[in-house]
């Protein structure tokens, strides 16, 4: 039987598949990337309308700075041969939360750390002592290079080049920043700041956010910044797609695949939904793991320490989210590009409670027609709250829904309903259907304290020649997460395959 055998099938083109397939094409490996879209990146892509260019999704870019080693989509990008103009965002985020915290996160750490004890002089000691925890573990993951932890040759290596490093993280690897945060501070409001400092990209509580990626995240934000790609978050799929085409490798899009192919148990290509089939020495699912375990391959036969990762983890919900084009002056002077936006500390794992805001404009003008700005507003919400109505009454919610979050946001953008140009809005059934991700989910969030990361699951699977990838694989959710577990998934195929490169 003659057919054409990759030496990988990557199944989606989120930036962590994207990111495994640019790996080993770098390397010499035959890769084809099978997204069942129109476009590239998966939650990391974007839409025009309207003279618009919108973000998918949230437009807090880390991994694109020019130093260390945690910096890996600038990696990604370099290891095929492309480059991207960035913007950096001089605030992380604006927080505006109960209880009068109307608080900015600078780049600049001290001012950040200034600011924040600002508000609790009385925690001076206990808010540097707990960020500076965080700055050690984000020190650790900075002097080594990230790839596989299940590969022992590179563990053995890092650990002789930094032994002290990688002692370090072992140390972090079962805590929660929960527990680390209450070794150093008593005050319960700054305690429900530094959960919602965790909710916004983790969205659990500190007591459920594994400290490795708080250290990450609550570092690189002064280190490498946050940096906006130029042209949008597209560009960050598009670019990487050039990139592999350049190596000989290709994608192929409308290439939706309803079946991995397994051979005595080995998994060994894929089935499309037009019956087409390819075949591949290994398979990397960029699908969610309830969507590779339960669709993918026979729901029935789900490998035992797949339904023990099941059991610990559960969906997140998916976002009810509002793309708006408006009025340029409806933005007050000084506005910053992101926001959080809480009323009542009760209501912050609810949904339609957090309100997370993106305005890209501010950082790249092009993006929106002259005069007008862009806002992406979204909060979580359940795709079972979008379940049963009929097509008006769907619309009708929508509406309902989105004018609540207007109304809400008027507190911080005067005037912004009046300012409207344009309206999109999207519900967790949108990402189900234009993201493929089973009930529109976020990802995988513990369904209780678990140690740190210890529960997440590496790239390789209890099926031989399937790997997953993304952000159901260690470290978990965010890009520069899943760019990481790209990093290792095709580090350790790589070795698997005997690539030299």
């Amino acid at each position: 039987m003659n057919y054409e055998l990759f030496d990988a099938i990557i199944i989606g083109s989120g930036i962590g598949g994207l990111v495994t397939a640019t790996q080993l094409a770098a390397k010499g490996a035959k890769v084809i990337v099978l997204e069942s879209y129109l476009i590239p990146g998966g939650s990391a892509g974007y839409f025009h309308s309207q003279g618009y260019t919108f973000d998918v999704g949230a437009s807090m870019i880390f991994g694109m700075g020019n130093q260390g080693t945690t910096n890996l989509l600038t990696r990604a990008l370099d290891a095929v041969n492309v480059k991207i103009e960035t913007i950096p965002d001089p605030v992380q985020i604006h927080y505006h939360l109960p209880d009068g915290l109307n608080l900015k996160v600078d780049r600049d750490y001290e001012k950040f750390i200034q600011n924040l004890i600002a508000y609790f002089p009385h925690e001076a000691k206990g808010i540097r002592s707990f960020y500076n925890e965080c700055q050690k573990v984000f020190n650790c993951l900075n002097n080594i290079e990230l790839l596989s932890l299940e590969e022992p040759k590179y563990l053995l290596r890092v650990f002789l080049q930094n032994p002290l490093a990688c002692l370090g993280l072992a140390k972090y690897l079962p805590l929660n920043v929960g527990d680390v945060a209450r070794r150093y501070i008593k005050d319960s409001l700054l305690l429900k700041f530094i959960d919602i400092e965790c909710y916004c990209w983790s969205v659990v509580p500190a007591e459920m956010t594994p400290m490795i990626n708080a250290g990450m995240v609550f570092s690189d934000r002064h280190y490498g910044g946050v940096n906006y790609p130029k042209g949008g978050v597209g560009k960050i799929a598009q670019k990487l797609v050039a990139g592999l085409e350049k190596t000989g490798s290709q994608i192929k899009y409308q290439a939706r695949v309803t079946k991995i192919l397994t051979e005595q148990g080995k998994a060994i290509g894929v089935q499309l939904a037009n019956g087409q089939v390819y075949h591949g020495k290994k398979i990397v699912s960029n699908a969610t793991r309830w969507d590779t375990f339960e669709k993918l391959l026979p729901a029935d036969k789900i490998p035992n320490n797949e339904k023990y990762w099941q059991q610990k983890y559960q969906k997140s919900p998916g976002f009810l989210s509002l793309h708006i084009g408006v009025k340029a002056s409806v933005l007050p002077a000084g506005t910053e590009c992101h926001h959080i936006l809480l009323e009542d500390w009760q209501k912050m794992e609810l949904a339609a409670g957090t309100i997370f805001v993106s305005i890209p404009t501010l950082l790249d003008p092009d993006l929106a027609p002259t005069g007008y700005q862009i806002i992406h507003a979204f909060t979580p919400d359940w795709i079972d709250n979008w379940q049963g109505l009929s097509p008006h009454e769907y619309e009708e919610k929508k509406e309902q829904a989105a004018g609540r979050i207007i109304e809400r946001l008027e507190k911080i953008f005067p005037g912004l309903d009046a300012g409207l140009d344009y309206l999109e809005i999207g519900t967790p059934r949108t990402h189900r259907r234009f993201l493929g991700r089973m009930d529109g989910t976020y990802g995988p969030i513990p369904k209780r304290k678990l140690w740190g990361l210890l529960g997440m699951p590496f790239n390789r699977t209890a099926i031989p020649g399937l790997y997953c990838v993304g952000d159901s694989t260690f470290p978990g959710q965010g890009l520069n997460a899943v760019a990481f577990s790209g990093f290792a998934c095709a580090h350790r195929i790589a070795v698997d395959l005997r690539l030299k490169k």
